[in-house]
């Protein structure tokens, strides 16, 4: 049997889909067929990421600052009107520079979390009745560091991401009844030099470098690779698969690895 996604009659809302991975995700949905929500915190960026995607009504602008609930549950509300229905939500947020324990602050703390973790929190409580509807599901997106260690100054992103993978499971248990999935997708490194310029975001030439000597593949992972992942697990080829954590580490996570 040969898996053919397709996504023609869907809708998807990825958060933070403005640039980086968020948008690769997006766009990777768009060009199955579905109406994709393209979000980010100014509306010039938005409208950016649209025209790069190529435009057209499939693409709807959902224009938030994920930092802020009032502004979660009011973008969501608008644009699943819009779109009229809501198959599925995809958290794709990874933000936050590295910062060694002695460093942290509780302001950085809040901000890390709260970027991260309370906003996917937020994000799938609003979007929850819509999913329910359309007996949809959710693909957080964590990170390898969520699970096993990372390099100096990653342990409040590490945090971060590791409750996002228990928060899934809990999630999943919880809305199964309505049948709506619920999954983490854990991957490596994205390739720094392929995010925006300048953006805060976790991805550094020395982290680059730290991946590439512990991955077995030697190497960080490809914006398509981590997009194929989220697109099988909103995909019905998943369809009995929830509470679950899909890793795409090229190795990382199976041990240490010595070249």
């Amino acid at each position: 049997m040969t898996m053919q996604l397709d996504f023609r009659g869907k809708c998807v809302f990825v958060s933070d889909s403005a640039s980086g991975l968020g948008l690769r995700i997006a766009e990777s949905f768009h060009a199955l067929g579905a109406t994709v929500a393209v979000n980010g915190s100014s509306a010039e960026n938005v409208q950016r990421a649209i025209a790069e995607l190529g435009g057209g009504s499939r693409l709807i602008p959902a224009v938030a600052d994920l930092r802020r609930i009032s502004e979660i549950r009011s973008v969501l509300e608008g644009t699943i009107a819009t779109m009229r229905r809501l198959d599925v939500l995809v958290c794709s947020t990874a933000r936050g520079d590295l910062r060694r324990i002695d460093d942290v602050t509780a302001e950085y703390w809040d901000a890390v979390l709260g970027i991260n973790l309370k906003a996917a929190f937020f994000l799938a409580q609003a979007c929850a009745p819509a999913l329910k509807k359309s007996k949809g599901c959710i693909v957080n997106v964590s990170s390898i560091v969520g699970q096993v260690g990372g390099p100096p100054g990653a342990a409040v992103y590490s945090v971060a991401k590791g409750a996002m993978a228990h928060m899934s499971r809990m999630m999943a248990l919880e809305l199964a009844s309505d049948a709506v999935r619920v999954n983490t997708f854990c991957p490596g490194w994205v390739d720094p030099r392929s995010e925006e310029p300048g953006r805060d975001a976790v991805g550094t030439e020395e982290l680059d470098a730290y991946i590439a000597r512990r991955s077995p593949f030697q190497r960080t992972a490809t914006m398509d690779e981590c997009a194929n992942a989220v697109l099988y697990l909103a995909s019905p080829a998943a369809s009995y698969t929830t509470g679950a954590t899909l890793v795409a580490d090229g190795g990382l996570s199976s041990g240490h690895y010595h070249s």
